[in-house]
Order: structure tokens, then C-alpha cells, then sequence
């Protein structure tokens, strides 16, 4: 096999495997995915294997399987399977270890684990370049910029290729099982829904497109070209809104950006990343695919020099949002973030200030070497947020706690739900500790309460006023009403903010009937919470008249239950539509 000569400048090697078409990778490739698909299905689906080992650890073996299939899939190169199945196999097991120790984003309390897959998955996706272009290099030749470019978009532009490809097998398959159900046989219908056809039909999918794609590397350089060239028309533009933004903030001051959204940081960290990415589509990986027009290359100084300022101005906005409610798993990511954005901001910086010192000759040459090592940093850093050290639940739980504990925030205005819902097993913690050890009855009947919560929207957002007692009539006369009910008739939805309040207690002590002038709303409790319905509120005619009687009869305590039989329709024996008279 003949081996294309290394770049002269590069020391890369770009078509030295690639270019060589490698009929064998595309059938290989698809029985990759097909078996790593049956296994999935063996391993966290309901087939055999499906109940060994504990959820976590089952999940965690999938994600490995599947994340490693992928990985080999974009670098597996022919004479290079060991280093190709060592990188796989290092990159599975990253992305598994994280879904182990953070658990599935949106399956409970969590501290971030959203954040902490999304970290492993960049860790891995900025390895596979840098890795590709080490291993790729001709013998002796130091790492190319240019070759971790070239990867890097190649490896983005088949990512979305190949799920385009398997989106559309799918379609071709429901089609085609359509096309059966015309005649009555819907027995290929029935095999799409089976966990063991689906996945192993995605995993085949997904490796012939890898492997056909990796193939023809040149149609996905071009690919890359052409979305570089649209991209790079765009820099301009935002270099100019960016430029007017920062022009007019002397003028304007910072208090309108947080008066206008509490979404400030998100918003300019989006600038910056859109920023970063017209930058490098305009300078390319080397000076022959820098963009030559003028309004193109201006551009990139200026959106160089807007990155720090927006980056302090979202570092701003952070840490005020740090001083006036305290550190939250969220606000600590938004640092890290922020922090990302100025390292950024400050190497971009360096290299208008030295292009325009030294060589006059533009910043794009000492952009790309920047842009190399600030690769290397996120990629370990990235790799860093993924593990339990980076414990932001833990951390963000101990300041909110203080600053409980100290008075900086009143137990009606502290945010149990995120304490119970946000911050992990150490938020879970603190609430115990609080509900045994708090300084306060209010701090220990509140973190209590939001304990036995069993979903986000239980707990209000904050605790209700104290109901005063010339508001309440307690009926049946004498009967004892509730503490966590008491707790709870502040709420608007149960005795409002003002007027008389009637609390009929019924059946067991369990049940609760809140009239008003303006609703009746029926309170249960289950497993110590007291819980409702939205109330429903009339509104006739004369709704004022009626609403002062109801008032007068109130503060009489003239209310009472009847029992009243009504009509309704049944169909089928189950009743349907409300009741009449």
C-alpha cells in the first residue's frame, strides 16, 4: 500500500489512511453497531441480562458500550486498531464513569448532572481530534494546528451526517412498514417497536454511514469548507453589533442589563461562543484558507478585542447574582463558564496585541497555536468537571446554609426547593440537619416539610405568610386545626391575603374544606403535606352583592356541608360529563 507524503509544513498526514478507500470499514463498521446494539438491549432493556446488577451500574455498561462503538467508528484507521480501540475504549469509559457517579440528567435530585455528561461528552469530542492529529503525524513531526483543524471539523461535520443517515433508514423502514399495513400484514410494524430490532437497526445505521462517510473524507473536508465560508460572511456583522454594544455601555451603565432579563450572563456567554466561532472560520487552519477580504479579516481583531470586555461583564453579572442570593450548583457552572470565556478572552487579546507589536502581519498566526493549547486546557478541564470533584451540590449547600444560619436570609425567603431538589444528596443532607439541628421552629417546621416533598412543584417558592387569627373560623367548633395545615393558609390558593377564612374539617382530620368569599377550595394531607387543587372561582352577575353576603355569613361562622344529590350521565357504566341537577 502506497502512503501519501506528509504535508511539508504540517508534518501531517492527512490522506494517509483516509484517502485509500477501505471497503472492509463500512461492514465492519455496521456489524459493530448492530452487535453494540443487540448488547445495549441485553444490557439496560428488558431482554435477557436485563435485571443483573443495579440500575446504575447497568447504565453505566451500556453508555460504555455504545459511547466506545461510536469512538472507534470516527478513529479507527486500518494498520492503527490498537490505538484506535484504546482511545474507543478510554472514551466509553469516561462518559460511563460520569453517568455512574452523576446518574441520568433529570432522574432526581441532582447537582448538575446535565452539565457533568455535557463536560465528558466535550472532553471527548476535543480528544478525538487532538488524538487523530498526534497520532496521525509523520514520524518526528511536532503536533499541527492544522491537522487538530481539519479533524476537529471533519469529525463535527460526520457526527451530523451520520445521524441524518440513520434518521433517514428509519424513515425508509416506516415507510416501508406503512406500505405492509395497506395489505393487513403488520408484522413489520410490530418489529420496529422491539427493543431487540431498534437498536440493533440504529447501531448498523450509524456504523455503515461512519464508515462510507470515512471513506470519502474529501466530500466532508468539502462540506467543511463550504460551512466555513458561510459562517465567515456572518463575522462582520457581529463584530459590528458587538462593537456598538460596548460603545454604548459608558452611556447606559450595566443596571439596565439587569433590569432587563435575569438571562445576562447566558446571553453573553453565547456572544462569545458565537464570537469563537466566527473567528475561526474566518483565519482557517493555515494562511492559504484565510479569508482575503477586507471587511472579513477587520473583522477578526475586533471580535478578538470584544471577548474580554464581554467576558467581564458576564463575570459582572455572576458574581451579583453570587452576592445577592448565595452560590448554587448553577451559578458555580456559570463561573466556571465565565472563567472559560476570560482565559479566552485574554489569549485572544494577547494575540491582536502581539500581531500588532511584532509583525503587523495580523493575528490569525498567533491565533491558531493559541487556540491549540487553549484546546489541550478545556479538554482537561472538561475532563476534570465530569468527576465528583468538581462537588458544586456539596460546596453551593454549605454557603446557603451559612448564610441561613447567619441571618443573611429569613427562612420565608430561603429557597428550599432548590435545597431539596437542586443540590444533590448534600443538599438532602443539609435539609436533615436543618429539620433536627435548625436554630429556629420556622428553619426546622420548613426544611422538614420541604423533606417529605416528593416532586419540585410541591414546595412553594416561598413560605406563606402567617394567617392572623381574627381571620380564621375553625369549624366544627373547637376542633383542633392542623400545624401544617395552619402553615400552609397564606398560600393565595387556600385563605388569600386578606378577608375571612373558613376551615371545615371533615371525615378523619384529613380532609379540610377552605371557604372564602371568593372560592371554596378542599385540602387533603398525604404522608404529612396538605395539598390542593386550583381553586375554582365563581363570577355571577351580581358577584359583588353575592360576595358581601357570603362576607356577612362568614364572619358569623354560618357555613356548614350538605349533602346533595345530583344527576349524572353514565355511558359504558362510568360517568361522563359533570353533574346537573
Amino acid at each position: 500500500m502506497t502512503t501519501t507524503p506528509a504535508h511539508p509544513e504540517t508534518g501531517f498526514a492527512p490522506d494517509a489512511a483516509p484517502a485509500h478507500a477501505w471497503p472492509g470499514r463500512a461492514w465492519g463498521l455496521a456489524l459493530l453497531g448492530g452487535l453494540a446494539g443487540l448488547a445495549l438491549h441485553l444490557i439496560a432493556g428488558t431482554g435477557p441480562g436485563g435485571s443483573a446488577g443495579p440500575d446504575a451500574l447497568r447504565l453505566a455498561a451500556a453508555t460504555f458500550l455504545g459511547v466506545s462503538a461510536i469512538a472507534f467508528g470516527f478513529v479507527v484507521e486500518r494498520g492503527r486498531l490498537g490505538s484506535s480501540l484504546g482511545f474507543a475504549a478510554a472514551a466509553g469509559l469516561v462518559v460511563a464513569l460520569t453517568i455512574y457517579w452523576a446518574g441520568v440528567p433529570g432522574g432526581g435530585a441532582d447537582d448538575g448532572a446535565t452539565w457533568r455528561l455535557l463536560c465528558a461528552a466535550l472532553a471527548v469530542g476535543l480528544a478525538a481530534p487532538l488524538f487523530q492529529a498526534m497520532r496521525d503525524r509523520a514520524p518526528g513531526q511536532p503536533l499541527s494546528y492544522s491537522a487538530a483543524h481539519d479533524r476537529a471539523w471533519v469529525n463535527a461535520v460526520l457526527w451530523c451526517a451520520v445521524w441524518v443517515f440513520a434518521g433517514i433508514v428509519w424513515l425508509t423502514a416506516i415507510l416501508l412498514a406503512a406500505l405492509f399495513e395497506l395489505i393487513d400484514v403488520s408484522f413489520p410494524e410490530k418489529l420496529l417497536r422491539k427493543g431487540w430490532v431498534a437498536l440493533p437497526l440504529t447501531g448498523v445505521a450509524l456504523g455503515a454511514a461512519t464508515g462510507l462517510l470515512r471513506d470519502r473524507e474529501s466530500l466532508l473536508g468539502l462540506l467543511q469548507r463550504a460551512a466555513t465560508a458561510v459562517l465567515a460572511v456572518l463575522a462582520p456583522v457581529l463584530a459590528l453589533g458587538l462593537v456598538l454594544f460596548l460603545a454604548a455601555l459608558p452611556f447606559t451603565g450595566l443596571e439596565p442589563l439587569w433590569q432587563a432579563t435575569r438571562a445576562t450572563t447566558p446571553i453573553l456567554l453565547l456572544c462569545i461562543i458565537g464570537a469563537l466561532i466566527l473567528v475561526n472560520a474566518v483565519i482557517g487552519d493555515a494562511p492559504a484558507r484565510e479569508a482575503r477580504h477586507p471587511a472579513l479579516r477587520w473583522s477578526v481583531p475586533a471580535l478578538c478585542l470584544a471577548l474580554l470586555p464581554l467576558g467581564l461583564v458576564a463575570a459582572v453579572s455572576t458574581c451579583r447574582r453570587i452576592q445577592q442570593h448565595g452560590l448554587t450548583p448553577d451559578r458555580l457552572w456559570a463561573a466556571v463558564f465565565v472563567a472559560i470565556a476570560l482565559a479566552y478572552g485574554l489569549a485572544y487579546l494577547w494575540a491582536v496585541v502581539r500581531a500588532a507589536v511584532r509583525d503587523r502581519a495580523g493575528p490569525a498566526r498567533h491565533l491558531r497555536p493559541a487556540n491549540l493549547w487553549l484546546a489541550f486546557g478545556l479538554c482537561g478541564l472538561a475532563l476534570l468537571l465530569s468527576t465528583p470533584l468538581a462537588n458544586f451540590g456539596a460546596l453551593s449547600a454549605r454557603h446557603q446554609l451559612a448564610r441561613l444560619e447567619r441571618g443573611a436570609v429569613t427562612p420565608e425567603a430561603f429557597d428550599w426547593r432548590a435545597l431539596r431538589f437542586d443540590f444533590g444528596p448534600a443538599g438532602i443532607k443539609a435539609l436533615e440537619r436543618l429539620a433536627a439541628t435548625g436554630k429556629t421552629p420556622a428553619i426546622r417546621t420548613a426544611a422538614a416539610d420541604a423533606l417529605k416533598r416528593t416532586s419540585r412543584y410541591d414546595v412553594p417558592d416561598r413560605a406563606p405568610p402567617v394567617i392572623a387569627e381574627e381571620r380564621l373560623t375553625v369549624l366544627p367548633a373547637g376542633a383542633a386545626l392542623p400545624p401544617a395545615l395552619r402553615a400552609r393558609l397564606g398560600l393565595p390558593e387556600a385563605c388569600g391575603p386578606a378577608g375571612r377564612c373558613a376551615v371545615v374539617l371533615t371525615g378523619d382530620g384529613r380532609e379540610a374544606v377552605i371557604v372564602t368569599a371568593d372560592w371554596v377550595s378542599v385540602w387533603r394531607e398525604a404522608d404529612g403535606v396538605w395539598r390542593t387543587e386550583q381553586p375554582a372561582t365563581r363570577s355571577p352577575s351580581d358577584y359583588a352583592a353575592e360576595a358581601q353576603r357570603r362576607r356577612q355569613a362568614l364572619d358569623a361562622g354560618a357555613v356548614e356541608i350538605r349533602t346533595v344529590t345530583r344527576r349524572q350521565v353514565f355511558v359504558g357504566g362510568e360517568p361522563h360529563g359533570a353533574a346537573f341537577e
